[in-house]
């Protein structure tokens, strides 16, 4: 069994829909899967401020909040999180400078990252805030799986990313269908990469 953590964070819910996408991906890709969201660092007087925030605030109130445990238990981990000025949001990148224990003790090394973003604007960051995890995972030697062209739907004008999955949420636009295979197809790749990974290590 393949253990898998998808770990975001989401102001006003396009992230949360793409994790909960990726956990029912790898769901079906026979893994095992915790759903986690970071602490919200934002006082509540911002997130009532805008009240698409609040109400995602509120809907998860009780969503499991990610811990360092769920990284040392994970096979593969997928971070999720909106661009905030081409960079992950202070929320993700917080709870990821908490693992420096972790990555002390070589608990990180040979895990299987990928991540996903959303943004308001198409040219709005998707890119950097991709590649500025991956340094982040270059440092615990970990193996950084992206989609790359390595299935029609990355050839899709919407979808073909080849960093990490990105949806653009302009105007409170859904999550569409060609994102949602997209990430389906990230997580498999993701999960598959990690099982004979696995299988490789321990036959060594």
């Amino acid at each position: 069994m393949t253990n898998v953590a998808v770990i975001y964070y989401s102001s006003t819910g396009s992230v949360h829909t793409l994790a909960t996408a990726a956990a029912e991906a790898a769901k079906k890709a026979e893994a095992e899967v915790r759903l986690r969201k970071v602490a919200e660092l934002a006082p509540q007087g911002a997130i009532d401020s805008n009240p698409a925030w609040a109400a995602h605030h509120a809907e998860t109130k009780d969503l499991e909040v990610a811990s360092l445990e769920d990284l040392d238990w994970a096979d593969v981990i997928l971070f999720g999180t909106p661009t905030r000025f081409g960079l992950p949001a202070a929320q993700l990148k917080q709870f990821i400078d908490t693992a420096g224990g972790l990555w002390a003790q070589g608990k990180l090394a040979n895990k299987v990252v990928t991540s996903f973003v959303s943004t308001s604007q198409t040219h709005g960051g998707q890119e950097s805030t991709l590649l500025a995890l991956n340094n982040t995972f270059y440092h615990w030697g970990a193996i950084i799986v992206p989609p790359g062209y390595t299935d029609g739907v990355q050839f899709n004008i919407k979808t073909g990313n080849p960093y990490g999955v990105g949806h653009v949420a302009y105007d409170n636009a859904a999550v569409d269908e060609a994102t949602f295979a997209a990430i389906e197809h990230q997580t498999r790749r993701a999960v598959e990469i990690a099982g004979a990974l696995k299988r490789g290590l321990s036959a060594a």
